[in-house]
């Protein structure tokens, strides 16, 4: 199995920074993992993914979010952080953490990972709110 702690939400202005953070405990000897991610759930919308990465080392962040946030891990997988600059009303959610077995691109992971299925795991979230 596989566990996962958000930490590093909190309350912000326009414009401000937060970097959150994914601590990954795996129990499972032979679980191998296909991609990791950030998906988000603000208010009355349906769940986004924001950025994910897969196991080539390839990334992909949502336009929403292009040059804005950025997505990373350690090299143990370990931890995943997804680092938000200039943020916007816009981006009040709750952000959740993503790790998924199946060995697929960080393209495909950013729409699959808001899917709850099997062969992914969910944290329970962590709330980031941007005041304006």
């Amino acid at each position: 199995q596989v566990q996962l702690m958000e930490s590093g939400g909190g309350s912000v202005p326009t414009g401000g920074s937060l970097q959150l953070s994914c601590s990954i405990s795996v129990s499972e000897l032979t679980f191998r993992a296909g991609y990791w991610g950030w998906f988000r759930q603000g208010p009355g919308s349906e769940r986004e993914g924001v950025a994910a990465i897969d196991s080539r080392g390839g990334r992909t962040v949502a336009d929403a979010v292009k040059g804005r946030f950025t997505i990373s891990k350690d090299n143990a997988n370990k931890f995943l952080y997804l680092q938000m600059d200039a943020l916007r009303p816009e981006d009040t959610a709750v952000y959740y953490c993503v790790v998924g077995r199946a060995p697929i691109t960080s393209q495909q992971a950013l729409g699959l990972m808001t899917e709850r299925r099997s062969h992914n795991f969910w944290g329970r979230g962590t709330q980031v709110t941007v005041s304006s």
